[in-house]
């Protein structure tokens, strides 16, 4: 079940109901708190993931929303525990297998249609949307706004409980995760993956691109890291950027009162446009580690430009390896 393919676009106002509106449509990816409470109700729609405040669960089968954050008191976010386990860098793309396993201990179906929400607005939830698509599953949505304009909407929030039946699939999806690293025996896996290799980039891929210049990086942190001014929040991590990147800070995705929403296809086109980036070329994203740079792809989708890979180790990695085979682009003295 899908609603029209157009987007109604909405004026600023405090007419939250009806003015600050988009539709879930295959060729868009968000979808709108008025819309999704008007179909919470539907056989169709369910929530599998409950945390400490969220939106309320509806049984039925064949839509789901996956919490993609992490608040107070509640557990992990769906980005941190469904992780690779092997190496030392934060959230990276665990393998099919282990997506797999854990997905399917969440009871979603490759037929499923997915909306994924964030107790911040706009965060993690991109990140967790651009998971899914790379292992192969289209259907999937991020909640524009997220709990906050949910909340903002007047739409009513839920309390979880550890004994919650989200609750408990959540933690064994994390497990089923653990598992396949340790090389242990998982339970059934029931949906399954297919790799989109267009959407994934590895830290030699961006090497070449360095030196080919093929594509156009774009880099979502802000500024002042991008430049090399500001600290990284990581400890030990210089900031400054790859080289041949541009800036552009993934909070000029959403229009500017909160609770944030996702911006109209040409207002997005305009910000990319000024930061000098050419919608008719190639472009690759990244970050700091990897989670807002699906930000930015979010966006880049809104506007057509559905290929659009994520460099998933981003500055974090690219950071850590020698300055005389990856070179950097950092302030003076910080070398």
């Amino acid at each position: 079940m899908l609603p029209p393919t157009e987007t109604v676009r909405r004026p600023r106002s405090l007419g939250l109901s009806a003015a600050r509106r988009s539709v879930m449509a295959q060729d868009d990816p968000v979808v709108s708190a008025q819309w999704l409470h008007e179909h919470l109700g539907m056989p169709d729609v369910k929530k599998v993931q409950r945390y400490t405040s969220s939106i309320p669960c509806v049984t039925g089968f064949g839509c789901f929303l996956v919490h993609a954050g992490r608040e107070q008191g509640s557990m992990e976010r769906i980005s941190d525990g469904i992780v690779d386990r092997t190496t030392d860098l934060p959230h990276m793309l665990p393998s099919e297998e282990a997506f797999a396993a854990a997905i399917s201990e969440l009871d979603i179906k490759n037929q499923d249609k997915v909306i994924v929400y964030d107790g911040k607005g706009f965060f993690s939830a991109p990140r967790v949307w651009w998971m899914f698509r790379v292992f192969g599953h289209k259907k999937v949505w991020v909640l524009d706004g997220g709990l906050p304009q949910w909340q903002a909407s007047g739409f009513n929030v839920e309390k979880a409980s550890p004994d919650d039946d989200a609750v408990l699939k959540s933690i064994a999806a994390n497990r089923a995760v653990k598992r396949v690293y340790n090389g242990e025996q998982t339970n059934t896996i029931s949906f399954q993956t297919e790799f989109q290799p267009n959407l994934f980039w590895a830290l030699e891929k961006v090497a070449q691109n360095v030196t080919a210049k093929t594509y156009q990086q774009i880099d979502a942190r802000a500024k002042g890291r991008f430049d090399g001014v500001a600290p990284e929040p990581r400890e030990g991590v210089r900031s400054g950027h790859i080289p041949g990147s541009v800036c552009v800070p993934f909070p000029e995705m959403f229009d500017g009162a909160p609770p944030s929403l996702l911006l109209p296809a040409d207002e997005l086109r305009r910000k990319f446009q000024h930061a000098g980036i050419s919608l008719d070329r190639p472009i690759v994203v990244t970050c700091g580690s990897g989670v807002t740079a699906c930000i930015l792809a979010l966006g880049l989708y809104r506007i057509g430009k559905r290929d659009v890979p994520v460099y998933d180790g981003s500055w974090t990695e690219w950071e850590g390896q020698s300055d005389s085979d990856y070179p950097k682009v950092t302030a003076p003295g910080t070398a």
